[in-house]
């Protein structure tokens, strides 16, 4: 058991809360990665600088896939057909299939094009730019549904199913379940190894699998007990197991349901009711599931990131040369300063979610060790910064934007998923904090351990343990940096940010005294709060956004300094700078008013007031209100759900939708009539 899953004063459900979440993510790597060390107080610059590029060869593949997707994309691409009838034509997916775009990452010598991370989320950024539904439909399948067989398949897998998944069938990633959603440990669903038939015998259902029901392919996370080879004992672990839709017991018993955006992709339900699944089809080894599923997870918040931020840029642009053109009171919206004030902060926040994704892009290439708080960060800055972006472009474009004859509300709507899917931003910002802060935490507890006054000893338990521990050379060593900080409120020595541009020197330096203060309010914040730290979210959310923004600082410094290394020109040059300088002008701000915030806040009357609508609306009916279906403690008491006018899919054949010369006009800016592609 951890130091953290053992503090005193911690409830038993949060400690155990604490083991499950250690369990399922594994021991940490040996070596810090960029986050957590700006929580010790500490830059690893050389993770950051230089700028990540890709190879020349890597560069010219990709320049000549994105050139002939984006002709398609753009003339052919029945976007908003996708959108109104809710499916993607199969002839579309075919398509993408014959231009290598369903598997860009998949080995050249199983059928892919072998290309890397950076490259692959260029890709996805233009299709982000033009169909939110395509964007994560080619997520789904690549970064989470095929990855897992790329990373951890063996051979004789990878030979048999990789040549299928990158030219021929979607794949479906199974690890949501009607009461699993961030939750990834929770699963229900169940596999038993069955030793006369030498097979796994799987059972359970899973919900929201994107392409499921159209996949050939599918990797399916089941509980299983297996026994642990350190102990001989039996627990219970996740594994990971490779399933086709063509295997007696599996049935998908709800294709897809009508969303608010992304409305061309479809979601399936799966049961898996006694399904035999050889012992071949084994993905990595028993009892390790999660870290396959953890794994993909770090490709799916990085591609998704892509996605948003492809649509975000064409938001900001669209945005622009709306406020440049609009006139009201004889002058262009571009004229009053609260619309400059949005056009500023579009520009910025892209240019920073820009420099963050290829920072994390270059890590996954390089095959960093210890990135998972990283994508986490890329998935929540990207997302929320993202929807931020488009929506306010939604308002500088006002009732048009809001009109669906420009195109724009689809970007809109395509988009707030975001927020909610691969973790919730909720989730992402505790875990940030958790992970991040996680060893310096654990080695503050246990110099507090040490010499600490305990009530749950006697005096001379205390006093034994106390003079043992106190005087020994690395407790004092250790110790003392610690208790200056705490105690006598001096800061650690300043981190040097020495790779950049001397023009960026400014920049530099106030990033470095934000990292100096950060580590010194994480400190404090774990002091005064003690074990109460596990669960006060809004505490951790400050010390977490103000990671996350220190983290976006740096590649937009590193992102810059390449820039200007290259002797960058011209007008564009110009707005990249600029938007970068402001970018680290809001970053500052932000960092500021969180540090703030962490002792002048209004926390206390938030908890008060949320308790008191808790309490008032327990005295509300059940039935008058929509209630999750796998409650625990309301299921099937809420209000029925509405079906009559909302569409339905067949269980058997698909909605028929036309080829592009079925319909005049078809691609992008467009107007499909409805009834010509009617299922």
């Amino acid at each position: 058991m951890s130091v953290l899953s053992s503090m005193k004063g911690v409830s038993a459900r949060d400690q155990q809360m604490i083991k499950e979440a250690e369990t399922m993510l594994g021991p940490e790597p040996d070596e810090m990665g960029f986050i957590k060390n700006l929580f010790w107080g500490r830059v690893r610059e050389e993770l950051l600088f230089p700028y990540p590029e890709v190879s020349v060869d890597q560069k010219a593949k990709t320049d000549a896939l994105v050139a002939e997707l984006e002709a398609y994309l753009d003339n052919e691409h029945p976007s908003i057909m996708i959108d109104q009838e809710q499916v993607i034509p199969e002839w579309v997916i075919q398509r993408l299939f014959d231009m290598g775009v369903m598997g860009m990452t998949v080995p050249e010598e199983f059928g892919g094009l072998g290309l890397g991370v950076a490259a692959y989320n260029r890709v996805l950024e233009a299709i982000g730019r033009r169909c939110g539904s395509t964007a994560v439909m080619v997520s789904a399948h690549q970064s989470i549904g095929c990855k897992a067989l790329m990373l951890f398949g063996t051979e004789e897998q990878q030979r048999e199913y990789l040549p299928l998944v990158a030219r021929e069938k979607l794949s479906g990633f199974c690890l949501s379940e009607p009461n699993v959603g961030s939750d990834a440990a929770g699963q229900r669903t169940s596999c038993v190894w069955d030793e006369d038939e030498q097979v796994y015998i799987l059972n359970g259902e899973k919900k929201w699998i994107t392409s499921g029901a159209l996949s050939g392919l599918l990797t399916v996370m089941a509980n299983q007990t297996v026994t642990d080879p350190k102990t001989g004992k039996e627990k219970k672990g996740v594994t990971a197991l490779i399933v086709t839709p063509d295997m007696d017991g599996v049935s998908f018993f709800q294709k897809n349901r009508s969303k608010t955006g992304i409305r061309g992709t479809w979601q399936a339900r799966i049961r898996f009711e006694d399904v035999k699944v050889p012992k071949e089809n084994l993905l990595h080894r028993e009892g390790q599931g999660l870290k396959v599923a953890l794994t993909c997870l770090n490709y799916g918040r990085c591609t998704l990131s892509a996605g948003v931020s492809g649509a975000a840029k064409q938001a900001m642009e669209q945005a622009t040369k709306w406020a440049a053109t609009r006139y009201q009171f004889q002058r262009p919206l571009a004229d009053f300063e609260l619309v400059q004030k949005r056009i500023a902060e579009m520009h910025a926040l892209t240019f920073a979610m820009d420099a963050m994704l290829y920072s994390v892009c270059g890590m996954l290439d390089r095959h960093d060790r210890d990135i998972m708080v990283e994508t986490a960060a890329c998935k929540y800055f990207c997302s929320e910064e993202g929807w931020n972006v488009i929506d306010s472009a939604m308002q500088i474009m006002g009732g048009e934007g809001y009109v669906t004859e420009n195109e724009f509300d689809r970007l809109w709507r395509d988009n707030r998923i975001h927020r909610i899917v691969e973790g919730s931003n909720e989730v992402m910002q505790s875990f940030i904090f958790a992970y991040g802060g996680k060893q310096l935490a654990e080695y503050m507890l246990g110099l507090l351990n040490t010499v600490q006054w305990s009530d749950e000893e006697t005096v001379g338990e205390n006093a034994t343990r106390i003079l043992k521990g106190a005087f020994q050379p690395q407790t004092i060593k250790a110790g003392t940096p610690i208790a200056t900080e705490i105690f006598l409120g001096k800061k650690v020595a300043k981190p040097e940010v020495s790779r950049v541009h001397p023009s960026l020197r400014s920049f530099a330096d106030r990033l470095a005294s934000h990292v100096q203060t950060h580590t010194r309010e994480f400190k404090l914040a774990s002091r005064r709060l003690e074990e109460k730290i596990v669960t006060a979210q809004v505490t951790q959310a400050r010390l977490a956004d103000n990671a996350v923004l220190m983290f976006a600082w740096s590649a937009v410094l590193s992102k810059l300094d390449q820039q200007l290394a290259e002797g960058a020109t011209g007008e564009k040059w110009e707005r990249d700078k600029l938007a970068g300088l402001h970018f680290m002008h809001i970053a500052h701000e932000r960092i500021v008013a969180n540090v703030k915030a962490l002792t002048v806040n209004s926390d206390d009357s938030m908890r008060r007031a949320a308790q008191a609508a808790l309490d008032w609306v327990e005295t509300l009916p059940n039935e008058d209100f929509y209630i999750q279906e796998a409650s625990p403690i309301a299921a099937d008491t809420g209000h029925p759900v509405q079906e009559a006018y909302i569409k339905q899919f067949p269980e058997h054949g698909e909605p028929y939708t036309p080829r592009p010369d079925d319909s005049a006009s078809m691609g992008d800016g467009a107007v499909l009539d409805a009834t010509a592609a009617s299922a």
